[in-house]
């Protein structure tokens, strides 16, 4: 008999798995960019504003001294970048560190003209954390057991 025939069980094989593979590849790269929300700057997002169309995407810019509104549903305010400025319509929790002239990212979409129409805010901070002073001289003593 020839080997042939041999052969041919593992040529499958291969063909499954590498189809198997491309399937796999082809259904995560889909749900993957459905779940992608990009950053742009203001003037970025503003130049783009017509390509963007309601895409979700992340608007980074710096909270402008004096342009925060609060309303019953709603926060407004102003983002800038220092050559744009974009008003902003938030519905939402709003973050404790949230104040003028922080670094914020506005996770939302274009509303009408150039209003952002934000439902998350990120407070952009420094890497570096250090923990709160702790008085421990005024701590409670532990009790064993």
């Amino acid at each position: 008999m020839s080997p042939a025939p041999a052969r041919r069980p593992r040529y499958v094989v291969a063909g499954i798995v590498v189809l198997m593979t491309a399937a796999i590849a082809i259904v995560l790269v889909f749900v993957l960019s459905e779940n992608i929300v990009f950053f742009r700057t203001v003037s970025e997002a503003v130049h783009d504003r017509d390509q963007q169309g309601r895409t979700p995407f992340k608007l980074a810019g710096a909270v402008v001294p004096g342009s925060i509104h609060r309303t019953d549903n709603t926060l407004n305010f102003e983002v800038t970048d220092g050559k744009r400025t974009v008003k902003v319509v938030h519905s939402g929790d709003r973050p404790d560190l949230f104040k003028a002239k922080v670094p914020v990212l506005c996770e939302g979409r274009w509303g009408r003209g150039l209003v952002f129409d934000s439902d998350r805010i990120l407070i952009r901070h420094g890497a570096k954390y250090s923990p709160p002073k702790v008085d421990t001289k005024r701590a409670p003593k532990a009790t064993s057991a």
